[in-house]
């Protein structure tokens, strides 16, 4: 009975995550033709979703090829989120909870992976769901403290009607550069555990890898983001030519528009093996300031051009194959599309000990404090040379403001805000603010008066 579902959608396998700003109408098309059987939305926030008509059109779009489709919410009402699901379920095949994204925001807004510690809500929001759509509910988790927590976790929603079940093998605190590696024990005992169908997602960079994830944990399919993101042909078992699959996704992209930003990241994220070479800079910085399709075209043919003749063996850079991969140090040719690879927690514990400590040496961190050191970013070098340009008043001196005078923080090179009570600028006062519990009108700064609020309140509840 638990299956009938999944099984009229044909037993999916392949799943491309839901990713923001990532896995919009386009993306999902092209992943589909290179192997992906199944697609997730972006997440989706709840709230905004049955407020906002912009909000809606912009972010939710769908074609009668871009199924099955599973379309994922975030929230923690169990009414807002039922009455999202019903704006979309004649337009998908089911309604999936985000219940593991870890970032900051989630955490201010409480939702995602930071539900996962009160289960009475979660069974109220997925049963409430469950009762108000025709569609299934799924939900995408991250692992527990233990295994066995996780395995309670995962029944739990099972018996609160979630019809399958993500398991994302890394905690709510591995994230950023501290990711680390996926734990398939986890999935593997929560497969054994629950009778609902299952996926899997970590430790995903290429087929062999989601044939091992099927192989060890059971599941009925593999999730890919980071994969899917920088080759969209991960489920195909092949690594293509870059610029194949930029132009193709460029095709997409006019038939089904997006926003700008998407289509840059999504370049900058198949051509990140190119990019790691400072011969190509000049390209990169087109693809930065891209504004149009013409634009993002322009950067893939010149890739093209360039190493077109590489790929074609029209130029050898040395007739030894491992000489050549060293050259790059790479496994495959930086035209290909290929994993990224991030760097492991260890090393970059290591790494974050040995800047400290070249910084903390007195003579580099006198550079780095210095405003006229060439240690100084790029950026920051810009914007002084924008300040230095500007015409000093006659009455500088006098009445202080942005084209005059300095923040008064000696290390800072920024100019003082002109209504800053404490003669800084925006940042050197905001960390002040709050060292010090004090208020700055002249930024808008109120630590102070939202402290004193809050204490207020929490007295008055108490």
């Amino acid at each position: 009975m638990s299956y009938e579902w999944y099984e009229s959608i044909g037993r999916p396998r392949f799943a491309v995550a839901p990713m923001v700003d990532a896995s919009e109408l386009a993306w999902r098309l092209l992943s589909r033709r290179h192997g992906a059987t199944i697609c997730y939305t972006p997440m989706l926030h709840s709230a905004i979703f049955i407020k906002d008509a912009k909000y809606r059109k912009e972010n939710f779009t769908t074609c009668p090829e871009d199924r099955p489709l599973i379309v994922q919410f975030c929230g923690n009402n169990p009414e807002t989120l039922a009455k999202a699901a019903k704006m979309v379920q004649k337009d998908c095949d089911a309604i999936d909870i985000n219940l593991g994204c870890p970032q900051s925001i989630a955490k201010r807004g409480r939702y995602g992976a930071f539900l996962q510690d009160d289960w009475d809500l979660l069974s109220k929001i997925v049963s409430t769901m469950t009762k108000a759509v025709s569609v299934p509910i799924t939900c995408k988790i991250r692992i527990l403290e233990s295994i066995e927590r996780s395995m309670d976790y995962a029944l739990m929603l099972q018996s609160a009607g979630c019809k399958l079940l993500t398991l994302h093998g890394r905690s709510r605190d591995q994230k950023g550069p501290l990711t680390g590696v996926a734990n398939w024990d986890y999935i593997k005992a929560v497969r054994k555990t629950i009778s609902i169908p299952m996926f899997a997602n970590g430790n995903i960079q290429c087929l062999e890898d989601v044939i091992r994830c099927l192989e060890y944990t059971g599941v009925d399919g593999v999730m890919s983001a980071e994969g899917n993101l920088t080759n969209p042909a991960i489920f195909e078992g092949i690594n293509p030519v870059t610029w194949d699959m930029a132009l193709e996704y460029l095709q997409l992209v006019e038939e089904y528009p997006c926003p700008t930003s998407f289509v840059r990241g999504h370049l900058f994220k198949i051509f990140h093996k190119i990019f790691s070479f400072n011969t190509n800079n000049t390209e990169r910085e087109i693809l930065a300031t891209a504004q149009n399709i013409d634009d993002f075209k322009k950067v893939c043919v010149i890739l093209r051009d360039k190493y077109l003749p590489y790929h074609l063996g029209e130029i050898v850079m040395c007739d030894d194959e491992n000489v050549t991969r060293q050259a790059f140090d790479l496994i495959l040719p930086p035209w290909l599309c290929q994993p990224y690879v991030r760097m492991s927690p260890e090393a970059h514990t290591e790494k974050m000990e040995t800047l400290n400590k070249k910084q903390n040496h007195p003579e580099i961190k006198r550079s780095l404090e210095d405003p006229r050191s060439n240690s100084i970013s790029r950026k920051k070098m810009k914007k002084l040379a924008r300040i230095m340009r500007r015409p000093i008043k006659p009455d500088a001196d006098k009445q202080p403001g942005r084209g005059a005078d300095i923040c008064i923080n000696d290390v800072c090179p920024n100019p003082l805000g002109s209504k800053c009570s404490y003669r800084l600028c925006k940042k050197c006062c905001r960390n002040k603010c709050y060292e010090d519990d004090l208020d700055c009108r002249g930024h808008g700064i109120l630590v102070h008066t939202r402290r004193q609020t809050a204490m207020k309140f929490a007295s008055e509840r108490t």
